[in-house]
């Protein structure tokens, strides 16, 4: 399969097959860092975006959401575009548009514009991630080479979480809510201009095709449920309406693909191996609790008169820095121990983390929060690159668009419901330090299951021989 690699922009093909260098690696991981700093930032932002606009809960929520809603639903299409037409060329015009969208968000004139201007990042992220990390896949042909560098690319997510929030408070409270959508600019164009100059080309069509049909079923399954999860606790009866939609939907889509076979836009046979199975349900299960924790324990600290804007996001550090200390070695670690270990064991030591934070929502004390967050922060560490490269490892390079994008499939709807979940338990236990303990127990029980049930489906590594 490998060989059957297209490299259009490079005569000979040769540069594939060398050693990948640093800068290659440097511009893959800018694009994790436009995407997650983009999410950190705009999260602090939404009173001042509030106040400026006169907007309302609704308006705010759909300017966090409109940027995953969209997101969410372009991800298959922009894993079958990487494969089909060349996975630069789409992390390049992936690029592009997040450095269109962050402009018209810094400038918006309207609540509205703003967004627009936000789905329209939610479309270059679509482009973006599944290329970079298909992209590795592809790059990087030795196992444990592609292993450290996913590592590497997997600390960028908590180096993200690291400077998002302190920087996004910083720049709110110096220069306005504006600023935080100027300062990723300067990352996106970089990413751009080097993926030009060290960035192969590749592709492979294989007979594949833009399958119109499955790609308007995928996004409007995918679309509902993200839809679903956004109005569950403003709107239930039109959330279990679209979950209905979903459903239905997510059924035609399985029976047309079903009839495509291996030329469809998800080949179903991908999830015949155990490995990318395994690595899915855990994905769902790291960011179901990951992403509702960064949503409600600022929330919280906030809302209690805690922490201030800046001062949340300082808290928030230890989980990150840990994340980024923790990464690069998760390809060592794998090595050594096997990816069941690693993955399954880096989600439940997250669970312990949410734990930890639900028991300790009373105390007087900072401490036992600040553990419990440097625990998740590990768990992210071990769970984060190896899963990502489970996923893309358990293909063949041919589809690792397609396997890349249903990976971020997994990691997007997991982090949805997530936060509509966690965020519906919050709002029934009324909020404050009663809401988090209720929403971050349950998170916690979630992520104990998803790890469990990982465990099983994940092959055990080889014994060795002696």
């Amino acid at each position: 399969m490998d060989d059957a690699i297209s490299l259009r922009a490079i005569p000979d093909g040769t540069q594939c097959r060398d050693k990948p260098g640093a800068t290659t690696l440097l511009t893959l991981c800018l694009a994790v860092l436009v995407a997650q700093v983009d999410t950190a930032v705009v999260n602090l932002a939404t009173r001042p975006i509030g106040d400026h606009f006169n907007a309302g809960v609704i308006a705010l929520q759909w300017v966090i959401d409109s940027y995953n809603f969209v997101y969410a639903v372009l991800l298959l299409t922009g894993g079958l575009l990487a494969d089909l037409y060349g996975r630069r060329r789409i992390f390049m015009i992936g690029a592009a548009l997040f450095t269109i969208a962050s402009l018209i968000c810094a400038l918006a004139p309207s609540i509205a514009i703003l967004i627009c201007g936000r789905a329209l990042a939610g479309v270059g992220a679509a482009l973006l991630l599944p290329a970079s990390l298909a992209i590795i896949r592809v790059v990087w042909r030795d196992e444990a080479e592609r292993g450290r560098a996913l590592g590497i690319w997997a600390a960028c997510n908590g180096l993200a979480m690291a400077i998002g929030p302190t920087l996004g408070g910083l720049l709110i409270n110096q220069f306005g809510w504006r600023s935080i959508f100027v300062v990723v600019v300067p990352l996106s164009l970089a990413a751009l201009v080097f993926a030009m100059a060290y960035i192969p080309e590749s592709s492979d069509p294989q007979d594949r095709h833009f399958d119109a049909p499955a790609q308007l079923l995928g996004a409007l399954a995918l679309g509902s449920l993200a839809f679903a999860a956004i109005q569950s606790h403003d709107a239930p009866a039109i959330a279990m309406a679209a979950f209905g939609v979903a459903a239905i939907a997510l059924f035609a889509f399985i029976k047309t693909e079903a009839k495509r076979g291996a030329a469809a836009l998800v080949p179903l046979d991908i999830f015949s191996s155990r490995e990318f199975r395994g690595a899915v349900i855990a994905t769902i299960g790291m960011t179901f609790g990951m992403y509702g924790t960064l949503f409600l324990v600022p929330l919280t600290w906030q809302s209690t008169g805690r922490f201030d804007a800046t001062a949340a996001g300082i808290a928030l550090m230890p989980m990150a820095l840990i994340f980024v200390l923790v990464s690069p070695f998760s390809g060592k670690l794998t090595e050594r121990f096997g990816v069941r270990h690693v993955t399954c064991g880096g989600v439940a030591v997250i669970s312990i983390g949410l734990l930890l934070i639900g028991l300790s929502t009373h105390q007087a004390s900072i401490v036992p929060a600040e553990v419990a967050l440097a625990l998740t922060g590990l768990g992210m560490g071990f769970a984060t690159g190896p899963l990502m490269g489970a996923a893309v490892a358990a293909v063949a390079a041919a589809r690792s668009g397609t396997a890349s994008a249903l990976i971020n499939v997994a990691r997007m709807a997991g982090a949805t419901i997530g936060v509509a979940i966690l965020g519906a338990v919050f709002a029934v236990a009324h909020g404050g330090a009663d809401g988090l303990r209720a929403a971050m127990l349950c998170g916690g029980a979630v992520q104990i299951i998803c790890a469990a049930v990982a465990w099983t489906t994940t092959p055990a590594p080889p014994v060795p021989k002696k």
